[in-house]
């Protein structure tokens, strides 16, 4: 019986449907455990797969590729090397599983499957994935090591079942997506866990950006005295190894290095920096092309942009009308060159006549109104595409929660495009975002964020016009969208009831267009396109 047990923590980005990349970065991550020194290594949740591969999961041929990678691994440890604990879609008796399989010496040393199938938020492991039994420990060389997967650790069952069967460790591998504040809900939940079952406790999360979902990494360790023992990076794929020593009552996490915790702007920048270039390099795009306005939105994204791909990869184009102001021509071109990106210019003015010259039989007379605005918007939307089907570049989007909350955008004009890392930022956090990145380097002029937000589609146009003003606006959204809050319960919070009416009305009016807008990072708590599910065609006015 061994009195001391070293557990490799492989924090992963693997690649959904990737199963040889995936099953590559596994054995990688477990030649580098070895290295330091390793008896076991942890994989995170359906590594071989890829978090979260959908209905693909469902595919026999898919299951087959992942079942053939576990045996790969299965046969890598009859080197004598560390055991390993992989997460994969694993189908046994004719039902498929969330499992992790553990392998030691060239064999299957035991299987456990997830209990808790989680179906909300983001999540929908019910459509594909069968419940497993309620686990006992896994025995790894004499060591009873509890293995809940991610949801099976948020409420108390599964993890009383394992130390009531004689569990002596916990090892939780997780695909917990990131938003704001997310890291000390996750570090209590586990405190919870260790205070119910007195076991020390791992968690291992997936980093890495899938679709709309970004996977921060900062995996952690607690002692069974409930103390944080252990803690890796955020944002970035790490292998460390943290070890365990038998002692009179049990087993007592050693102390290692513990990351720095980063605060909540930074946390935001980071998860849209990932996500952008994931999306862009797993997705196989080589560059990216945005529409510089001059304005706050299109300057704080393509810095994104340049922070993850590099400049090189960047292409900004700014197409102005007879509307565009002086400043926002000058703004435009000075933040280009302060990030260090390419930049164009195409007028869309020729664009313009030629759309009035053609609608003009049908129009007749008629006045100029918010149609015209949207030709302006749609046309360099046709600009942008364009670009993007000559050179390659995916096309960038840049509205933000607050504007696609409202349907403050163009549907086939400034919505066109193949991405948006600030579809869940609000606009006052926006500016928050611009500010801390300057202050990293200053990229984004002073006078961006100093003037008044403005589409310029006509003369002295402001966003003002249209919406409440953004520290009023951004406040009644995040009561209608993230607490579920209804007008008078707003209107008791102090906000002016046909203000907030007003809101609801545009929020609901939207949806039509928010079901058409390209994919977007998730940085809140509800991302309004996929966990706010609302009918497009409804009647309730609140």
């Amino acid at each position: 019986m061994t009195d001391s047990l070293k557990v490799g923590l492989a924090q992963l980005n693997p690649k959904v449907g990737d199963v040889s990349g995936n099953l590559a970065k596994v054995r990688a991550a477990r030649a580098e455990a070895a290295k330091q020194g390793a008896d076991l290594v942890l994989t995170t949740e359906l590594v071989l797969a890829g978090y979260f591969p959908e209905d693909l999961v469902l595919k026999p041929a898919f299951q087959k590729a992942c079942h053939e990678a576990v045996e790969a691994l299965r046969a890598d440890t009859r080197d004598g090397g560390p055991a390993l604990f992989v997460a994969t879609p694993w189908r046994e008796d004719d039902k498929l599983y969330n499992a992790i399989v553990a392998l030691d010496k060239g064999e299957i040393i035991g299987k456990r499957y997830k209990v808790d199938l989680p179906n909300y938020g983001v999540f929908d492991d019910k459509r594909v994935f069968t419940p497993g039994p309620m686990p006992g420990p896994l025995v790894y060389r004499g060591v009873r090591i509890g293995v809940p997967i991610c949801e099976d650790v948020w409420t108390a069952d599964v993890v009383e079942c394992i130390a009531e069967t004689g569990g002596e460790i916990l090892l939780v591998p997780n695909a917990s997506p990131y938003e704001v504040g997310k890291t000390d809900v996750r570090v209590q939940l586990g405190v919870q866990r260790v205070v119910e079952s007195g076991l020390p406790f791992v968690y291992l999360n997936q980093v890495g950006g899938q679709d709309e979902v970004i996977y921060d990494g900062g995996s952690f360790a607690l002692g069974a005295d409930r103390r944080l023992k252990a803690k890796l990076a955020s944002f970035r794929e790490e292998v460390a190894t943290v070890e365990f020593r038998r002692n009179g009552k049990g087993w007592e996490c050693q102390p290692g290095p513990i990351a720095p915790e980063l605060n909540s702007i930074e946390s935001i920048y980071q998860a849209m920096v990932l996500g952008l270039r994931d999306y862009v390099n797993k997705t196989g795009f080589p560059s990216v092309v945005i529409g510089l306005s001059g304005g706050v939105d299109s300057a704080l994204t393509a810095a994104v942009a340049a922070d993850a791909l590099g400049a090189a990869r960047v292409h900004a184009i700014m197409m102005p009308s007879p509307y565009t102001s002086r400043e926002s021509l000058e703004d435009a071109e000075a933040c280009a060159k302060a990030i260090g990106i390419k930049y164009d210019t195409v007028s869309i003015e020729p664009a313009m006549k030629a759309f009035r010259a053609m609608l003009q039989p049908l129009f007749g007379n008629r006045k100029e109104d918010v149609t015209e605005e949207n030709i302006q918007s749609r046309a360099r939307g046709v600009t942008l595409m364009a670009v993007s089907n000559k050179l390659g570049g995916m096309v960038l989007t840049t509205g933000n929660k607050s504007e696609m909350a409202m349907g403050y955008a163009t549907l086939y004009g400034d919505m066109n495009g193949g991405y948006n890392v600030l579809k869940d930022v609000y606009k006052t956090t926006v500016f928050e975002l611009c500010k801390w990145r300057n202050r990293q380097g200053r990229v984004i002029p002073e006078r961006i964020l100093t003037k008044p937000p403005s589409a310029e589609l006509r003369p002295d146009q402001k966003d003002s016009d249209s919406l409440p003003p953004y520290p009023v606006l951004d406040a009644i959204l995040k009561g209608l969208i993230e607490r579920d809050l209804d007008a008078t319960a707003l209107a008791a919070e102090g906000h002016d009831l046909a203000t907030v009416n007003r809101v609801w009305r545009l929020l609901e009016g939207a949806e039509y267009k928010r079901r058409q807008a390209p994919p977007g990072v998730k940085i809140t708590s509800r991302l309004i396109s996929r966990e706010r599910r609302y009918p497009i065609v409804n009647g309730f006015r609140g």
